[in-house]
């Protein structure tokens, strides 16, 4: 099920729950679209695992996964994800809306069908149209409150649109051979530096511009305002030291990209949580 992927989902989840209202919502409605969200995100993580198997034993990353060490088979595993995910549309079913598990059904049919099968193998691209999937959680978490969108949901969920590529970029610069041996297209396998540098930068750019922009629909306080400035500002300039660096120093700095990704998201989600509140 990947969950230490699931733990970004999660993360992103729990300030679309909180801001649709500006109030947090009733307990059983919460811990149903956590505990509904995580096996979804699972769901589309293992039949991912099943449809990738045949690269997933070329690559150092995940050569030690499952199926690929024949721990479980192919059809076992097809059961596993399509009950887990089952059991996910029938939690937002009973205990959240409509809508909200319509978005769940489309979150794991999109990353399943369009990103695992027709995306990732075949264009350059793959991580900026497939990450969509894995922007989703905002708008779940919305309708799962409210049983509508808004703009603020609109805008929330192009904050993580823009972030998943520089995200995953830099992992992929890490792994730059494995993917390569795996003839994956990962931008960095088939870029140069300078363009991967630029699309990296461009991305981020958005992903500020966007995380303003929710501060301003979704009225929060200027403080927040402040704060996203901050994390943007930090979160460019390591994105930045990627275009001024060779390919071999490239690869120190994108490491340092992936983690401060991760806290970038981590405390920015804290902070529309706690001003959404206030």
């Amino acid at each position: 099920m990947k969950l230490r992927v699931v733990e970004l989902l999660i993360i992103t989840t729990i300030p679309a729950l909180v801001l649709a209202q500006h109030k947090f919502p009733s307990m059983s409605v919460a811990i149903a679209t956590l505990i509904g969200g995580t096996l979804a995100a699972g769901s589309a993580n293992a039949y991912n695992q099943v449809f990738d198997r045949d690269i997933d034993q070329l690559m150092e990353r995940t050569k030690s996964r499952p199926l690929v060490k024949h721990v479980i088979s192919p059809t076992e595993s097809t059961i596993f994800a399509t009950a887990v995910g089952l059991i996910s549309l029938l939690i937002f079913w009973i205990f959240t809306t409509p809508l909200a598990t319509l978005l769940t059904f489309i979150a794991i049919a999109y990353y399943v069908l369009i990103y695992t099968a027709l995306l990732k193998r075949n264009t350059r691209q793959n991580i900026v149209w497939g990450g969509a999937a894995g922007c989703m959680p905002v708008l779940i978490g919305w309708a799962a409150v409210t049983n509508k969108l808004s703009w603020s949901a609109v805008i929330f969920f192009f904050v993580i649109f823009f972030w998943t590529p520089p995200h995953f970029w830099a992992l992929a610069i890490k792994y730059k051979e494995d993917y390569s041996r795996a003839k994956i297209p990962m931008l960095p396998v088939v870029a140069s530096h300078e363009i991967v540098a630029s699309q990296m930068w461009w991305h981020s750019v958005a992903m500020v511009i966007c995380s303003s922009a929710l501060g301003i629909t979704a009225e929060l306080s200027m403080w927040y305002q402040v704060i996203a400035s901050v994390l943007g500002i930090g979160f460019l300039y390591l994105v930045w030291k990627v275009r001024t660096v060779d390919v071999k120093e490239s690869e120190k700095i994108a490491a340092k990209i992936f983690h401060g990704s991760i806290t970038y998201l981590s405390v920015l989600s804290l902070a529309i949580t706690v001003f959404a509140l206030i």
